[in-house]
């Protein structure tokens, strides 16, 4: 256990961020399984539409670094060649 008043903050700011950025994870993921389970479905349009949704979800994840730009891009590079598949 930290001792030091600043370390004791830090822990409690670790604690709060990590819940929120888990949430914010979990959310982007359930996107992207969207996008996937229409795609294995074989429904076009509904893959589109999920797409533009995980999408949005993994920019904003981005954008806030929950994580990198460049896994961002991996992952919506390789859902958008999933979709133009159909």
């Amino acid at each position: 256990m930290a001792n030091i008043k600043s370390a004791i903050k830090r822990a409690r700011q670790n604690v709060k961020r990590n819940a929120l950025k888990s949430t914010q994870r979990s959310t982007a993921r359930t996107a992207v399984k969207a996008v996937e389970s229409a795609v294995s479905a074989s429904d076009k349009e509904l893959a589109k539409g999920a797409f533009k949704n995980a999408e949005s979800a993994l920019d904003n994840l981005a954008n806030k670094k929950v994580i990198h730009k460049n896994k961002a891009a991996r992952i919506k590079s390789r859902l958008n060649k999933k979709v133009k598949t159909l």
